[in-house]
């Protein structure tokens, strides 16, 4: 496989980045995922690593060399990821179950797969267009779905914060399913959370990402988008990767897999924990207290993997 990749995650004017992203490839098949910790959910955060983490374990577990039914895996893993949530919080006693919505696309054999649950979002990009995304599980969905609102009025609507799936909810996660999708040199597929769509619209990514090679436009596209989110700006993360890169187009930029021996894996998986404690409020941890939170989510993790 060959690709260009870039990811970030930063968090806006708030004091927590709930945020979690990763990628992880082999020598025949490539992972990316994104979660989003539901603020005003005690835990947001750790519902955003466990997802993500339970992802990229699950992945290097079953890719050997690759998936055998990669949206069999996606929809297993999410599933796993919302039982593990209510697990987690029942085990420590949580007053609320942590909860965060989640996106995640595999790529292997020239083909894309890729769920969602919530309003974190996929974008397909083909030739400086917008070929396909996801649909929010959301109220203002449903009310651009009706016609009643426009795109524009999506981004401002007062409700737009209101999402009917997510990933350790009370109720079983609607989680939407792509089709095989075939992938065409220089196709972009793009992971982001609200904090970073709200405020790019679709029409303008596209021109950003086919005004410069990847890794100039993506770092450009983050501190614009992190600017306009203003002093109530929302955490904002993404993934990026442009497909089968022309190495003629972007040379230095362009990933390689061939050298991977089987088995063999390369991770950008985000490890910092800041959690809110178990009242649900945010506040600073001790060196053990984080020590201790990331046992606690291994622990859970590993009862969920397999």
């Amino acid at each position: 496989m060959r690709f260009t990749i870039f990811q970030d995650s930063r968090k806006g004017s708030r004091k927590i980045n709930q945020d979690r992203i990763a990628y992880i490839y082999g020598r025949d098949t490539l992972m990316m995922v994104l979660a989003d910790g539901m603020g005003g959910h005690a835990g947001g955060e750790i519902a955003a690593q466990i997802a993500v983490r339970l992802f990229a374990e699950r992945f290097q577990q079953d890719a050997q060399p690759v998936l055998r039914n990669p949206l069999e895996f996606l929809h297993d893993t999410m599933r796993r990821a919302h039982t593990a949530l209510g697990s987690y919080a029942r085990q420590f006693s949580l007053v609320e179950t942590p909860r965060t919505t989640c996106v995640a696309v595999v790529v292997q054999s020239g083909y894309a797969y890729w769920a969602h649950a919530g309003d974190s979002r996929l974008y397909l990009f083909r030739q400086g267009q917008l070929y396909s995304q996801t649909r929010d599980h959301s109220k203002v969905q449903y009310l651009l779905d009706r016609g009643l609102i426009s795109d524009d009025d999506a981004a401002y609507h007062p409700e737009r914060n209101r999402i009917y799936s997510c990933l350790g909810g009370a109720v079983e996660p609607v989680i939407d399913l792509s089709r095989r999708t075939t992938l065409q040199t220089n196709d972009i597929l793009l992971l982001c959370s609200d904090g970073f769509w709200t405020v790019m619209p679709a029409r303008e990514i596209a021109n950003i990402l086919t005004s410069a090679p990847l890794l100039q436009a993506a770092p450009k596209m983050m501190r614009e988008a992190q600017q306009r989110g203003g002093p109530d700006g929302d955490n904002l993360s993404t993934i990026i990767m442009r497909w089968d890169t022309d190495a003629a187009t972007d040379p230095s930029a362009a990933t390689e897999t061939a050298t991977l021996a089987a088995g063999e894996f390369q991770t950008e998986l985000e490890n910092a924990v800041t959690v809110a404690d178990r009242t649900g409020a945010s506040r600073e941890l001790t060196d053990d207290e984080i020590e201790q939170a990331i046992n606690e989510i291994q622990a859970t993790i590993q009862k969920f993997r397999r």
